[in-house]
């Protein structure tokens, strides 16, 4: 189901010129007499021209690779953008409006947009000015000068409580609006007014792919202002998850190469840039999360170099970036800075062709921590074995048999250890990583362990019965829907849709309109919302379904008590725990659980 109307894709694939858009990154030549153009393909290497558009057609094709379609299509992979980006940008440039009813929530988050770029513009006028005289000074010691200041829209928020404020009220932006963007704290006391959450701080403007401003990054200039770094709260433009600083700039440079480059700070961004390194982004004040993953993914990128620092702390985020990474078929190198040194600081003591020669030499992340298994030690049979089972747990996240087995034989190969036992380490730790409990896993490192294929299909279901009863919203279930069911992208999906009935975003069979929240999720979110779309009629059952819900969520209570009970078995076997207490509780336990199934809680089972 798309958000934007069919007839309105036509309305733009018939107002533009595909050979024209196309032109601008292929050298065409007409053929034919002008019905048709040829030229080199973009999407792979070739000498003799096979690449055919015909805009009678309004298509493309190349006979070497097989790539074809549309002018949207063409967009989507040459700039890397999913399909209603892509869409959206050209209705914009050939002056088609996207139909409210296709976008509802434009008019919504309209008015933010417009805050954003009123404060984009109110932070650059003031480090252009006399109260941002402290700030150039500073950007300068970082080795920016005003033409880099000027490219990545670096501004500054003076350190007054109302700055933005007035600003805002002169460009007639309504301060709900600025207060729902994140730009202006609420009061702290009634009576009071809003205030501007940025002060004393350079600030540098994070966009969407269509770099457009959706938050801000500030940076403390006071040596005791805390914290060092604010970014903006998260709104419904914003959701720092799933958001990289620079994507938008890196798209085409993503696209060209296949790779990202991937740090942890705004400055660090920059300094890859100005190095030539313009795949690069940063995540916005928060770890890798699936939800980036899942982006990059979606982006089509073939490989992934962790940029960190050489210290503890890099070391324990380049760990934690595997186990979000891996699982997702997504290729690894790790570059290591020397002690002391960030992107920023290493570009400026050593030049942009060293920082590029760091990372085109990234070695494969299991090297690397191969290496630090080595390290720590492996002369005694305990430490050799502390080494494979701490790296067997990066090996179970790979999903590709060949290359799992050909990191067994490369760990085997560097321990000095028998492969088949190494295979064997392996295989049993992926035994354990899909069991329903978590491992412990050396180094304060936690392997989730992969979701079980029946909890994702009670989740999916519980998703498509409130999809097609709305009604349900209003259940008294609903506390348990919201309370009891594990977190993870179908409960947030869950939420969005409970949401819509709540506004009554709900035809006329009962069921919740999709276009409603559509415009409002993650990639991720629409795919899995395209998928329950062709369920929304299933099969009938003997319970109506509400009870089928209850039985639903019956399974995810079961599912808890089972955790509860395996949780309190270990306790036994640990002698400090008070034996008679955890006997009482599990005695509890077993109660709880016969009572829900209606039996006599005393009887003997």
């Amino acid at each position: 189901m798309a958000a934007i109307p069919q007839s309105t894709i036509d309305e733009i694939k018939d107002r533009v010129d595909i050979a024209d858009v196309i032109g601008q990154y292929v050298v065409l030549k007409p053929q034919s007499g002008g019905r048709s153009w040829k030229g080199l393909c973009p999407f792979h290497d070739e000498k003799t021209p096979s690449f055919n558009v015909t805009p009678d057609r309004g298509t493309y094709y190349c006979f070497g690779c097989g790539e074809g379609g549309d002018v949207i299509a063409f967009l989507q992979n040459k700039e890397n953008r999913s399909f209603p980006e892509t869409v959206r940008q050209l209705a914009k440039e050939c002056g088609i409006a996207i139909p409210e009813d296709a976008g509802r929530s434009e008019d919504r988050v309209g008015p933010l947009f417009e805050a954003n770029e009123q404060a984009q513009e109110f932070f650059r006028s003031q480090l252009a000015g006399e109260s941002g005289a402290e700030a150039r000074r500073y950007l300068e010691g970082r080795g920016l000068d005003a033409e880099s200041i000027e490219h990545f829209g670096i501004g500054f928020a003076p350190d007054r409580w109302d700055g933005l404020v007035r600003h805002l009220g002169q460009a007639r932006v309504s301060l709900e609006a600025g207060e729902k963007a994140g730009l202006l704290a609420p009061p702290k006391e009634s009576g009071r007014s809003r205030y501007d959450r940025f002060r004393g701080r350079v600030t540098f403007p994070i966009c969407d792919v269509n770099r457009r401003v959706i938050a801000f990054g500030g940076r403390a200039l006071g040596k005791d202002q805390q914290p060092k770094y604010l970014n903006s709260p998260e709104s419904p433009l914003f959701t720092k998850r799933r958001v990289f600083y620079g994507l938008s700039e890196a798209l085409a440079a993503i696209r060209e190469k296949g790779r990202v480059v991937l740090c942890e700070g705004y400055f660090d961004r920059i300094a890859l840039a100005r190095a030539g390194i313009t795949e690069s982004v940063a995540t916005c004040g928060t770890a890798l999360t699936e939800e980036h993953a899942e982006e990059l993914r979606r982006r089509r990128v073939v490989e992934i170099v962790l940029l960190f620092d050489g210290d503890a702390a890099g070391m324990k985020a380049l760990e934690r970036s595997l186990g979000v990474l891996l699982p997702r078929g997504l290729r690894v190198r790790g570059a290591v800075l020397p002690d002391g040194h960030d992107p920023d600081s290493y570009l400026v003591e050593h030049g942009n062709e060293s920082l590029g020669s760091l990372v085109d030499q990234a070695p494969d992340a299991f090297e690397i921590l191969t290496r630090l298994a080595v390290e720590r030690g492996t002369s005694s049979p305990r430490e050799k074995s502390d080494a494979v089972n701490y790296l067997a747990n990066f090996v179970v996240l790979v999903p590709d048999p060949v290359e799992s087995d050909e990191h067994v034989r490369r760990i085997a190969m560097a321990l000095g250890a028998d492969p088949e036992s190494v295979g064997e380490l392996v295989r049993s730790a992926r035994r354990s990583s899909r069991s329903p409990e978590t491992r412990s896993v050396r180094e304060d490192f936690r392997v989730e362990p992969r979701k079980h294929e029946d909890e994702q299909r009670h989740l999916e279901g519980i998703v498509v019965l409130v999809a097609n009863h709305a009604v349900l919203a209003q259940s008294a279930l609903r506390p348990r829907i919201e309370g009891d069911l594990p977190n993870g992208a179908w409960k947030a999906l869950l939420g969005s849709l409970l949401d819509a009935a709540d506004n009554g975003c709900v035809d006329g069979e009962g069921r919740i309109d999709f276009s409603a929240v559509l415009d409002e999720l993650d990639s991720d979110a629409q795919n899995r919302l395209a998928k329950i779309a062709t369920l929304r009629l299933p099969p009938p059952r003997d319970v109506s379904p509400e009870e089928e819900l209850g039985q639903r969520l019956e399974w995810f209570e079961r599912m808890r008590q089972r955790k509860e009970a395996s949780e309190l078995t270990k306790k036994l076997s640990n002698p400090s725990e008070d034996a008679d207490s955890v006997l009482a509780e599990k005695q509890r336990l077993i109660e709880a659980r016969r009572a829900a199934q209606g039996l006599d809680p005393g009887a003997m089972p």
